[in-house]
């Protein structure tokens, strides 16, 4: 890979704040951890986005798009290639009536605090989400009874051609953690929300309570993933682990959460292969007593 002809290829499409070489990665990502990024560009428009797409299939440069990272892991070798993220590059909104209407990089946290300003009910579950629209679509994020799949109406894409369309919600095929975008390779742009008119205060009272549950049942303090597992189907991921005895159980510098034993973070100095290796021995341990084979939630990413 020639750095230099892309970087000057790429002059032509973004500013330089926007292209980053040899971008640590743990600078990207909610865990803290994971080796740099051959570059790392962050686009303002679609326009802009539109032409990156068609330069690194002209040029046949591996690329993945991301959010703000809160459901990823990169390993430490880092990742070839080209990252382009859409977070606050990417994160416009609007409100009219009862409908938002927000571009893929808009924080869930705050349409949440937004819908609440406008009376606008429904959005509560996904308020305390530490993660993008656009991720959230993709894995159909959900809490507390809630789920993308019950708010969303239309959502904007774009196909590895730069192609523009929308997809309507049953053509998302959003189903538990998964939706189209999981099996495919499509970029999130923006979506239409439909919210219900409420009330502010009772609003309020529902984010306060999700929030304190949260506060209380989860490790918000360190750096993760969020839930590191999915819950397999009939049991609680978080339960099996425990009667495992692995509650607090550290592998150099990653641990399996004392607070809630689905989570495993960085108390501190750990790298991906430490956190790689304790996800391991969960899984290994958790097939051995139970014969349940544990799949990750997060998304792995990167080289050794």
């Amino acid at each position: 890979m020639n750095k230099e002809f892309i970087y000057k290829q790429l002059l032509n499409i973004l500013d330089e704040e926007s292209i980053k070489v040899d971008e640590p990665m743990k600078k990207h990502i909610s865990f803290r951890v994971g080796g740099p990024a051959d570059f790392l560009l962050k686009p303002k428009t679609e326009e802009e986005l539109s032409k990156v797409i068609k330069f690194v299939k002209e040029e046949s440069i591996p690329f993945i798009v991301i959010g703000n990272g809160s459901n990823l892991l990169v390993k430490d070798g880092g990742i070839r290639g080209i990252v382009i993220e859409l977070s606050d590059n990417f994160n416009n909104y609007e409100i009219e009536g009862n409908i938002i209407k927000a571009q893929s990089g808009a924080l869930l946290s705050i349409l949440g605090r937004n819908a609440l300003k406008s009376s606008l009910t429904g959005f509560e579950f996904a308020a305390g989400i530490p993660g993008t629209l656009g991720g959230a679509l993709a894995m159909n994020a959900g809490a507390y009874g809630g789920e993308m799949k019950q708010i969303v109406k239309t959502v904007r894409l774009m196909d590895r051609e730069g192609n523009i369309f929308e997809l309507s919600n049953e053509e998302m095929k959003f189903e538990y953690r998964k939706s189209i975008l999981t099996t495919s390779d499509y970029i999130v742009l923006s979506a239409v929300i439909e919210l219900q008119p409420g009330n502010a205060d009772e609003i309020k009272e529902t984010m306060s309570d999700y929030a304190n549950r949260r506060s209380t049942k989860q490790p918000l303090n360190f750096p993760s993933a969020g839930s590191t597992f999915k819950r397999p189907e009939g049991y609680f991921a978080a339960k099996l682990i425990d009667d495992c005895g692995l509650r607090g159980l550290s592998l150099r510098g990653a641990q399996v959460s004392e607070k809630h034993c689905g989570f495993v973070i960085n108390p501190g100095d750990a790298n991906a292969k430490d956190v790689l290796d304790l996800m391991f021995i969960v899984k290994s341990t958790v097939n051995a007593k139970f014969g349940i084979m544990l799949e990750e939630e997060v998304k792995i990413l990167g080289e050794d």
